[in-house]
């Protein structure tokens, strides 16, 4: 018994000044305070932390957008405005875009050699960006020596960011390479505002490394827009840069 007593008596010191388990509700509603005892020491360096992990993640989310494409750029700030300004749309909503781009390599000469598909998938990811899908024959044809379901050629379809990249390349950067440039015709539109442009030589994009092509290869790039009319599509790229032929 008498231990009993000293231990009680030992247990409410300890207590009293802030030692030792807390059972009282009060008391541990009280230590849980800012300025009571440790606690408040972690509550604070959980603060000085919090800030620090929203700017981290508010960065990264910024990184992942901070170097958009340029003519994507353009579309939205001076694009838009000038084309509501020329037709008169009253809603922005109403304004043509590029929905998506096409390159279509076809290799005819690839019914004898497999070789070809293969350098034209990795020129074609070495021009667009992206992974080329391997187009085949739907039918056999004797005349041609062609098999069903045969490989015949590589495309890729680009969209959004990709497509904008591509295009800011293809304007800016091959097109001019071309010999006697003088411009791309105004008249391959399909009536729908689409416009399809045939490339004779895919050496024009730097990606290409000349010195390690067997072959010198076409390849026809389709702009697929939501315009209703080829006046229409044809604004639409003229402010994207297209070099349309005057005469």
């Amino acid at each position: 018994m008498a231990d009993d007593k000293k231990k009680q008596e030992e247990k409410a010191k300890k207590h009293a000044h802030g030692e030792g388990p807390v059972t009282d509700a009060k008391a541990h509603a009280e230590a849980k305070k800012p300025g009571a005892g440790g606690g408040g020491k972690k509550k604070g360096g959980k603060q000085d932390k919090a800030p620090k992990t929203i700017q981290a993640a508010e960065g990264k989310a910024a990184s992942r957008g901070e170097h958009p494409a340029r003519l994507g750029v353009a579309y939205k700030e001076q694009i838009v405005p000038a084309l509501m300004k020329d037709f008169g749309y009253k809603n922005p909503m109403q304004v043509p875009k590029v929905e998506k781009v096409v390159v279509n390599m076809g290799l005819g000469e690839a019914i004898t050699n497999n070789k070809l598909i293969e350098q034209a998938e990795e020129q074609m990811m070495a021009i667009t960006g992206q992974k080329a899908v391997v187009t085949r024959s739907r039918k056999s044809i004797a005349n041609f020596k062609l098999r069903e379901n045969q490989p015949i050629g590589v495309m890729a379809t680009l969209r959004k960011d990709r497509m904008y990249e591509f295009l800011d390349r293809l304007l800016s950067t091959a097109l001019p390479r071309v010999r006697d440039f003088k411009g791309v015709s105004g008249k391959s539109f399909d009536g729908r505002g689409n416009y399809t442009l045939g490339i004779k030589e895919q050496i024009i994009f730097p990606e290409i490394n000349y010195d390690r092509i067997e072959k010198i290869k076409g390849m026809n790039i389709t702009i697929v827009t939501t315009a209703k009319s080829d006046e229409e599509g044809r604004a639409l790229l003229r402010y994207f840069g297209m070099p349309f032929r005057t005469a």
